[in-house]
């Protein structure tokens, strides 16, 4: 099993120009049964969350293993940082 892992100002191409990439942070190592929805929810208990976005097949809808969350300023990004390094998600670290 892999580690979820989280990294700050990730890079998103995404619709909206309104954007923040220094308050997006990258969450790895997730498994499938973890949704935007859930990661929205998880992240909402140390911030304020702007937007989630998991990447997923075309064919099967299925995620990647990895998504981005962007919260509402850096401060929050760095700080949802710290706290979720120290938290378990469906098992993994």
């Amino acid at each position: 099993g892999g580690r979820v892992t989280l990294s700050a100002g990730a890079s998103v191409t995404a619709s909206s120009s309104a954007r923040n990439p220094d308050a997006t942070l990258y969450v790895g190592g997730v498994e499938s049964v973890i949704t935007e929805a859930i990661l929205w929810e998880l992240f909402t208990q140390v911030g304020v969350v702007t937007n989630v976005y998991m990447p997923k097949d075309r064919v099967n809808n299925a995620h990647f293993g990895y998504g981005f969350v962007e919260m509402a300023t850096p401060a929050d990004a760095e700080y949802a940082m710290k706290v979720m390094h120290m938290c378990t998600l469906s098992g993994k670290p």
